[in-house]
């Protein structure tokens, strides 16, 4: 793969737990760390993977990456990398839904860093006065690169409150624990779709690898003393595990069944990526301006 690739590892309970209180015909958009938000949606895993090749049959035609998913089958209506870019690409679709009289909900994924941009506060006031039913999820992994949360915004405010001073109905809650995403944001959810309105939600998160790439970055320092070690002893997929065992809905049997299935369908979508051809030279262009005829 030839393409950068920003992981989910250590947050997918945000994304899992999230969607799975929507319908297929509620809108997602992501941003530059996709891959969970595409799957949980329903994304097509051997069109990401395809395209994470460059090869035609991916998701973007192998045209654009990672960081450009997009399943329009599922309405997973695509990811930009400039942070904070598809805030108002969201509030977009979901004002666009209002006029055509969609209750459809849309869901815009972004991390922390993006809560530093203009067009994020732009966004939740147009919300907030058109009264859109757009759920804002910030998914705070304490990071912008490599820079911590402490260093760029003021001490004793939180992103939460940000999203309060627009006016938004706002929940600040554990992102490691899909349950608890589960039923918070089904309570939000299920208000912004019956009351209408926007909505916030803030989810306590981590990154385990580096910004960008396949890497764990501790020897670069920037991480304190004992964080990395507290944050993946809360490892979203480990928690679910031990509490669907305790609750007796699990075993090691079963356990070991899913994760076969798991890795079957992953083995497939890489197999099918990796025979698929890439792009014809010829077709280089193609989609890249519009047909003036």
């Amino acid at each position: 793969m030839r393409c950068p690739t920003h992981f989910s590892i250590g947050q997918e309970a945000v994304a899992a737990g999230v969607c799975a209180n929507l319908k297929q015909s509620d809108y997602v958009i992501s941003a530059h760390r996709s891959h969970a938000h595409y799957v949980n949606k329903g994304g097509d895993m051997r069109a990401m993977f395809a395209e994470l090749y460059g090869k035609v049959a991916g998701c973007a035609s192998g045209k654009g990456g990672s960081m450009h998913l997009i399943d329009l089958g599922v309405n997973f209506i695509g990811c930009v990398p400039i942070v904070g870019s598809t805030i108002p690409i969201g509030v977009g679709a979901a004002f666009g839904a209002k006029l055509q009289n969609n209750d459809a909900v849309t869901v815009i994924f972004f991390g922390d860093g993006a809560t530093e941009t203009g067009v994020f506060h732009e966004s939740l006031n147009f919300a907030a006065m058109h009264k859109l039913r757009v759920l804002f999820v910030c998914e705070n992994n304490l990071y912008s690169v490599n820079t911590p949360l402490e260093e760029r915004q003021p001490e004793g405010r939180a992103i939460i409150d940000l999203a309060k001073g627009h006016g938004l109905p706002s929940v600040q809650c554990d992102g490691q624990e899909v349950e608890t995403v589960y039923a918070a944001s089904a309570e939000m959810i299920d208000r912004i779709r019956t009351q209408g309105g926007p909505g916030f939600m803030e989810f306590a998160t981590y990154r385990w690898l580096e910004h960008c790439g396949p890497n764990e970055d501790l020897q670069l320092g920037y991480r304190p003393a004992g964080e990395y070690e507290y944050w993946t002893a809360r490892d979203p997929l480990q928690l679910h595990q031990t509490l669907l065992t305790a609750e007796g809905i699990l075993n090691e049997k079963s356990a070991q069944q899913y994760t076969a299935e798991v890795d079957a369908r992953i083995d497939d979508a890489v197999s099918y990526a990796k025979a698929a051809p890439f792009p014809e030279r010829k077709d280089l262009f193609q989609y890249l301006f519009a047909d003036a005829s």
